[in-house]
Formats: C-alpha cells, structure tokens, sequence
C-alpha cells in the first residue's frame, strides 16, 4: 500500500474531532429477533481536521502537505492526541503497559498493540526511540532488542523463556489517508480565513 512515513504538524491536528466507527450488519428476523455480526476485527478511526484553522499560513501549510500525498492517494501518519499511547492519555508510558506475548523459548519477534477491553488493536506505527519493553517486569535496555517504526514488530535479542510475559509501553501515531480529492479555503481577510474540515480514514498497513 502506498505510505508516505511522515507526520501531518502537530498544529494542524489541534481541534480536529473523531473517534471509532465500527461496522455491524443487522438482520431483523422473521419473528422479530435480531442476527447481528461484524466483517471487521478491529474498528476503524475517523476524524476531521482544518475546520478551525484561521492563519492563511496554517491553511498553506495543510494544502501543501494535502498536495504531497496527491489527495487520497498516499497515507501517512496522524497523531491523535485523545489515544496516543501504550497508557492513558495523562499517565505517563511504562514497559509493563501492554501485554505482547509469553516466550515459548523460541521466538525472538512481537508486535505491538494495544488492548481495549478485549479487543486488541495493531500499532504499526510507533515513534521512534518510544518504546519501551519488559520481559516479567524487569525492562530491558535500549540494546536488549530493536523496533521496526514502520511495522511495529519487536525484536529481542534473545527469546524470552517458556512462559515470561513480554510487555511494552510506547507512543504511536494513526496510520491514515485523506477521504477527500478536493480541499476549500475560503479568504476572509488579508491575514485570515476559513478552511472546509478536512476528513481522514484510518488504513491498514
């Protein structure tokens, strides 16, 4: 899939709105039941930036970047500051936040997610230099293992032992793409104006 590994500014995603969306078919039954399932294993996060952007500068600097990624044509990375962590959004990231697996004394690789109640969510995306990892609690140095930004897999230098829990804590940044071909900006001064929200679709990657 078509990705670009660069970051929209921070500034422009201040103010945006979004959250989850999930997919679910209903069937109404003859006797008035209900059939309900999903196609998707993981939701999908949907949001809307621009909208409050005034700066004529701010607005370029957004049309710039829309113009990089050819409109929906590539995707890049999104940081969503309501869930951009391994802990909760005031907490501060420890090693031991997320559950990656148990050592079979074999395996050397993990990938990150990150748990919502049951449902785990991949994180492909992680910072660079953000993660942190623990093997039954105790966190390893920086040179114990390595981390694949553009993947999220995990790699330790040595595979843990049958049965030792290995955990992570990171930051990590919303894989997503433009869901719009045409951007608007309205000029309302000679220093300010007025851009139409800009909307972004999470993607697999």
């Amino acid at each position: 899939m078509a990705f670009h590994e660069v970051s929209l500014p921070a500034r422009l995603a201040f103010g945006s709105t979004g959250g989850v969306e999930r997919r679910t078919e209903v069937v109404t039954l003859g006797s008035g039941f209900e059939r309900r399932s999903t196609p998707w294993a993981q939701g999908r996060r949907r949001y809307l930036i621009g909208a409050n952007l005034r700066s004529l500068d701010d607005m370029a600097t957004l049309t710039a970047f829309f113009e990089a990624r050819r409109g929906r044509l590539y995707g890049f990375r999104f940081r969503d500051f309501a869930d951009f962590k391994s802990s909760s959004p005031g907490a501060v990231v420890t090693a031991t936040d997320q559950i990656l697996g148990t050592g079979d004394g074999v395996a050397t690789v993990f990938a990150l997610g990150k748990a919502y109640g049951d449902q785990m969510r991949d994180i492909t995306k992680p910072v660079a230099g953000s993660v942190r990892v623990a093997v039954d609690g105790a966190e390893l140095d920086g040179t114990a293992f390595s981390v694949e930004a553009t993947t999220g897999d995990v790699t330790l230098a040595v595979p843990p032992v049958t049965g030792a829990e290995v955990t992570a804590g990171f930051v990590f940044d919303t894989p997503v793409r433009f869901d719009a071909d045409r951007i608007e900006v309205t000029l309302e001064t000679f220093g300010a104006g007025r851009m139409v929200a800009m909307p972004l679709v999470e993607i697999r990657v």
